[in-house]
This record gives C-alpha cells, sequence and structure tokens, in this order.
C-alpha cells in the first residue's frame, strides 16, 4: 500500500544546511517507494538568501518553497502543515539529516495497527564540535530512560516526560496534526516565541501511544560557536516556561521553584559579587558529579562541567524573559481601566 506524505520543514537563516537537508531527505525516500513525497519548505523571512540556495534544486522529489515574513518557527510549521497534501506529514528541521533506513521502517508499520504516530530517535553531531557533546551529554541523561536502553517502544500521556520528543523530525497524520495545531495557543502576545513542540505532541499523546525507534533516525548539527549557542540557549528557555509552565506538565514544579530561587541568586551576587564565580563552579562540579555517574568519558564530562553554568545561566535568562513576556501578555488582556 502507498502513502502520500508531505515533508514540512520551517526554515530561518539556514542556508549553509538548508540543501542538504533535503537532499538527504530525497537520498532516504528513494529506498522506500511506498511514500509518494513532497517536500515543503517555509522560509520565516530569512536574510541570508536562505530559499535561494534551493533554486534548480533536482532531488526527483517535489520541492515547493513558500516565503513569509518572519513570525517564528510555530508559524512556519503550522503554513507547511496547511499547505501539505499528503495524508501524512513528517516534519523536519533545517539542521536535520534523515537517516538510511528511516522510510523503510516507517512503511512496514504505518497502518498496520503498529502506530501512525512517531518520533525520531535523534543522533547529534559530536565529532570537534563540543557544544554538540554537551547537547548530547544533556539529552541522554534527561531522557536516560529510553536512552540507556534505545529500542522500539512507546510514550504516552502518563510517560510523556520520560522519552525525548520533539518536530526535529516528528511522523503522524496530517489530520492529527492539523487538530492537535488547531487546539494550541501561546499565552504569549507574540507567537514567535511559543514553544512549538511540546504542546503539540502532548495533545498528541494524550490521544494514543507515540512511537520511537532507532530504526527511524535522524541526525541533528547543532550550533557549534559561543555566541548561537548562548542564543539558542536563551531562546530554550523562552519557549520551556510555554510548554512546562503548565500544571499538565511534569516539569511544572521545576518551573514554579526556579523563580523564587533564582532571585535569591542574583540577590546574592547584587550583595556578595564574588558570589557568582561560587556559584559557577557549584554548577559545574555538579554537572562533572552527575555525568561521571553517568558514566560519561572523561572529555564528556570536562566539557559538560565546563559548559553546564553558562548554558544554566542563559537558559534562566531566557525563562525570566519569558516571564516578562507573560505579564506583558496578561497587561494586553487586562488593561487598567
Amino acid at each position: 500500500m502507498r502513502h502520500s506524505l508531505s515533508i514540512v520543514i520551517p526554515v530561518y537563516n539556514e542556508r549553509g544546511s538548508i540543501a542538504e537537508t533535503v537532499r538527504a531527505a530525497c537520498e532516504a525516500l528513494k529506498e522506500e517507494p511506498k511514500f509518494d513525497a513532497e517536500i515543503v519548505v517555509v522560509d520565516d523571512g530569512s536574510t541570508d538568501g536562505t530559499a535561494d540556495a534551493l533554486e534548480g534544486f533536482d532531488g526527483q522529489v517535489p520541492v515547493r518553497v513558500l516565503r513569509q515574513d518572519n513570525a517564528g518557527r510555530f508559524a512556519a510549521r503550522a503554513r507547511g502543515l496547511a499547505e501539505a497534501r499528503g495524508d501524512y506529514v513528517l516534519f523536519l528541521d533545517a539542521r536535520v539529516r534523515i537517516l538510511p533506513g528511516a522510510f523503510e521502517f516507517l512503511a512496514e508499520r504505518v497502518g498496520n495497527g503498529d502506530g501512525n504516530v512517531w518520533n525520531a530517535h535523534c543522533v547529534i553531531e559530536q565529532e570537534g564540535n563540543p557544544y554538540g557533546v554537551f547537547w548530547n551529554v544533556l539529552t541522554e541523561i534527561a531522557f536516560s530512560s529510553y536512552f540507556d536502553e534505545p529500542r522500539t517502544t512507546s510514550f504516552d500521556a502518563e510517560s510523556f516526560e520520560r522519552f525525548p520528543k520533539g518536530t526535529t523530525c516528528f511522523f503522524a497524520p496530517r489530520a492529527d496534526l492539523a487538530d492537535a495545531f488547531g487546539g494550541f495557543s501561546t499565552r504569549y502576545a507574540e507567537q514567535r516565541f511559543a514553544n512549538d513542540d511540546t504542546p503539540i505532541i502532548r495533545a498528541l499523546a494524550s490521544r494514543g501511544a507515540i512511537g520511537i525507534s532507532p530504526g527511524f533516525a535522524c541526525s541533528y548539527r547543532p550550533r557549534d560557536s559561543a555566541v548561537p549557542f548562548l542564543r539558542h540557549a536563551v531562546h530554550r528557555g523562552i519557549v520551556f516556561l510555554d510548554g512546562h509552565g503548565r500544571r499538565e506538565s511534569g516539569f511544572f514544579p521545576l518551573v514554579v521553584g526556579f523563580y523564587p530561587l533564582s532571585a535569591l541568586a542574583a540577590a546574592l551576587v547584587v550583595r556578595k559579587p564574588l558570589a557568582l564565580p561560587a556559584l559557577f563552579a557549584a554548577t559545574s562540579l555538579a554537572a562533572a558529579a552527575i555525568a561521571a555517574a553517568k558514566k560519561r568519558t572523561p572529555r564528556e564530562t570536562a566539557i559538560f562541567a565546563a559548559l553546564a553554568p553558562v548554558y544554566a545561566a542563559a537558559h534562566g535568562a531566557g525563562m525570566w524573559r519569558g516571564a516578562a513576556l507573560l505579564a506583558a501578555a496578561r497587561a494586553r488582556r487586562n488593561p487598567l481601566k
């Protein structure tokens, strides 16, 4: 049985990555003829000529490039979903390559009672990139219940927090995704700051199990320099609050506790500036202890310990920025009379 598939790729200023992402998807599709596929690239107001990198592209799969003013990744994904023609949609990020065998794995299961919603097993590229090492260690520690024994399994609403997930590479029926997107609303006034995957996937998990397997895999190329790493960490803090600052999230108590604790730490630093390096050192030592307990290599442990306080500070700044955005949105909804 053949299946129609739309691969939706939201992209912003990724001229150096987008052609390779599309090419890898085309190559993977050649292995599995059961998918009648199209690729829909949504250029979210790029300023580096991202869309131009696909001009004249010939990958033997129809590629449509849609352009819009910069509105954020949620809006870009929603636009791609609305324009998709396939019965199934694969969300794919611009820094991601589908690995060989992924579509064959899906074709054997879709429509056969093995589940129609799949979150990819993501392999983080690390060679020559300490930031990639950091992300890999953090991800595998955070979701150790899966990464300690990667396998074909599934998660639902009850086990949601224990498994890696994201629309980095995510496959589902288009109708189900449309329902989930239609039912989601961010609490920020500007949709560009919305958490664009956790609430969507949580909504799908509440309806049924979501599969995950090394058989359906992709590779992700993270940022490889300090400034993009910091910007990404701040952004993750903003969207983390939108996705997990909700009572249904297992991380909600952590979100609630973060603000008084971080405020106390900031007050301490203001009164005693020498407390700042002490806090950074304590965070680094704690990260090293966690990595060592998880039997990471000495190199992984050193990198994780060195970057953990930097990431924590940037992520925390993003959460405070998110709190300010929430306050601004409430003020707009309830202006003083």
